[in-house]
């Protein structure tokens, strides 16, 4: 039997869904086929909205425990597994539950099984089944990579965030491999819950995909709190037996041993893209896994699309979602659109302090020759983060040296991902450094504290 669609969705998480409900407003018929034991991609289930959960539980732990410096007495204050596990379930279930709804609305034909090309505009379901459609779009997501290249890994017990994310009791110590922002945000939950935590990282800094000194940062900050950071390191080998793990690895000319009862496995993930046989359909993958696209999301068969951590750029939830809109807009011959924009990529890390970049930077404006200014201005000179005992950190603005357009910004503090936001809409539209300056500034508050980097950079430009 063989049915067709004017779109099929290979996926249901963030851009899937998203690009499904486009679809269906343009009056399309559309498929969504998945796999998942459960419907509603990987934000929803086991990556951003249970990892935020948790973090801001344990954001409240850590300053209860700091009671005394707001002269507050809190004779104690320790974590409940059970009940901030069972908190978890509640609010991921009623996510999900709301994501699964939607989904099953009856708008949709949705398939739960797997999928197959087996041509440029037919896919093979698992029970033999044959869908064909007009236009197709990719969104099977990412999955955790474990790579051949780090001895003894593969053969070695693991978690992965899944696991971590799951836990209900405090584990006694976790050597956490990797830098990057699961790796930083689960490491830091980890210690606050009160695990004994070590963090192996290959790169000089962690979150090397942000500014050195913004990673310094945080990096500081996880030292105070407890967590043994080694950066710049080679794994020599990783070993397992009852008692827990070892990892054997190089670190500023010497080789050292770390063990601990559990290794957390946060290597980054990879395009899952292993059983579509995107061969059959034409479709390519660049040399770093993901799926090729152009700027419409196009694949090279350009009637199939890609969208979200399949083809990245990088993986972010609100990319995702502006892909999947995107590539259904565009596959249907809606006019006017527009290109999700690369100056405008928006990126926050839940750590504490919480890191938060949007648009360009300043090595990325440094490599294509483009000239620019930069400000800084630190919270440990600002009086709300002062008050508030929130003195990591600092703010960053870069802007066009001749209008003072802003370029990118760049939070290391205090609710830096609300922060960031503040240049969002601005950025968008164009706005200058003195666009912004025109707008009042509440004190004493946290925003007003991106005057500073900002009347900085109008005073070099009146120059």
């Amino acid at each position: 039997m063989i049915t067709s669609y004017d779109l099929l969705v290979i996926g249901s998480g963030s851009a899937g869904f998203n690009a499904a409900r486009v679809a269906v407003s343009l009056g399309k018929r559309v498929a969504i086929v998945d796999s998942a034991p459960q419907l509603g991609g990987l934000c929803i289930l086991k990556g951003c909205m249970p990892s935020k959960t948790l973090l801001y539980s344990t954001e409240i732990l850590h300053l209860a425990q700091k009671g005394k410096n707001f002269g507050l007495r809190i004779p104690t204050a320790t974590v409940d597994m059970k009940a901030l596990h069972a908190r978890k379930k509640k609010i991921i279930g009623e996510f999900a539950a709301y994501r699964a709804e939607a989904l099953e609305s009856g708008k949709y034909d949705v398939y739960r099984s797997h999928a197959r090309f087996l041509d440029p505009h037919s896919i093979a379901l698992a029970d033999g089944r044959t869908l064909t459609a007009e236009k197709f779009l990719i969104a099977t997501g990412s999955k955790v990579s474990v790579p051949a290249a780090v001895p003894g890994l593969a053969s070695t017990p693991f978690w992965t965030s899944d696991e971590v994310l799951d836990l209900d009791f405090v584990p006694e110590s976790v050597i956490v491999l990797g830098g990057g922002i699961v790796a930083c945000e689960l490491a830091q939950f980890l210690r606050r819950i009160g695990s004994k935590v070590t963090l192996i990282q290959r790169s000089k800094t962690i979150l090397k995909d942000y500014s050195p000194s913004a990673s310094e940062v945080v990096q500081q900050a996880f030292r105070d709190e407890g967590i043994a950071v080694h950066t710049d390191t080679k794994i020599e080998k990783i070993t397992g037996d009852t008692d827990g793990v070892a990892v054997k690895f190089t670190c500023g000319g010497k080789t050292l041993t770390r063990r601990a009862r559990h290794l957390f496995n946060a290597l980054g993930r990879e395009p899952n893209t292993g059983a579509l046989n995107l061969e059959a359909a034409g479709v390519k993958l660049t040399a770093a896994g993901r799926v090729q696209i152009n700027r419409w999301q196009q694949t090279t068969a350009k009637h199939i699309y890609a969208g979200g951590d399949v083809c990245g750029p990088v993986d972010l939830v609100h990319l995702a979602v502006a892909q999947g809109e995107l590539a259904a807009r565009h596959a249907f011959g809606v006019k006017g659109l527009k290109p999700v924009d690369p100056a405008l990529l928006l990126s926050v890390v839940f750590t504490d302090p919480t890191l938060a970049s949007i648009g360009l930077s300043e090595r990325e404006l440094t490599e294509r020759g483009e000239k620019f200014l930069v400000a800084t201005y630190p919270f440990n000179d600002h009086g709300k983060s002062i008050l508030m005992e929130a003195n990591y950190g600092f703010v960053k603005v870069i802007a066009e040296p001749k209008r003072g357009r802003i370029l990118g910004a760049e939070i290391v503090g205090p609710h830096a991902g609300e922060l960031i936001h503040v240049f969002s809409g601005p950025m968008a539209m164009k706005a200058t450094v003195f666009d912004l300056l025109r707008a009042p500034w509440y004190h004493p508050t946290l925003a007003e504290i991106l005057t500073y980097p900002l009347e900085e950079i109008a005073e070099q430009i009146e120059r």
